[in-house]
């Protein structure tokens, strides 16, 4: 019963790996809040740290890790069809990128966010998420372009 409340309130999913990429999606919470989002990240603490009540764990995953990744993969394709998230909103990186994939393939509307961090290049899952996003944001005006838009800064 459970799933199925939280299910028809997911709205809006809001996912990334923890450190920068969860510091950047909470400054996003704000503009996020009128839409109920669901949170999920990799670290379990961060959801009492940041008083988050609808709050999911993602294994946590880089390129370097293959067996990792994939676990994360199979975390987040679970997370997202369990879900249905209408939108998903991610600031990056593998997590996000996974989850980010499998919105789409649901049908959702997907937002890469590519981390302020990445001024001179955007980032490897940034540049991976782009065939999957909707809307690709970016940080530096002068990474703008190839389907990236600077709409100024939001973080």
């Amino acid at each position: 019963m459970r799933a199925r409340r939280e299910r028809s309130k997911s709205a809006l999913l809001a996912v990334s790996s923890g450190g920068g990429h969860w510091e950047e999606l909470i400054l996003l919470r704000p503009a996020l809040l009128e839409f109920d989002p669901v949170f999920a990240t990799t670290d379990p603490e961060l959801s009492k740290r940041d008083g988050l009540e609808r709050f999911h764990v993602l294994p946590d995953a880089n390129r370097d890790g293959a067996w990792r990744a994939l676990k994360c993969l199979l975390a987040s394709v679970n997370l997202v069809v369990r879900l249905r998230p209408r939108v998903l909103v991610t600031t990056g990186a593998l997590p996000g990128l996974f989850c980010l994939i499998a919105a789409r393939a649901i049908g959702a509307r997907t937002i890469w966010i590519d981390s302020i961090a990445n001024s001179d290049q955007p980032s490897l899952s940034g540049r991976c998420a782009r065939p999957f996003a909707h809307e690709w944001f970016t940080q530096w005006p002068h990474l703008a372009g190839d389907g990236r838009r600077f709409d100024g800064a939001l973080l």
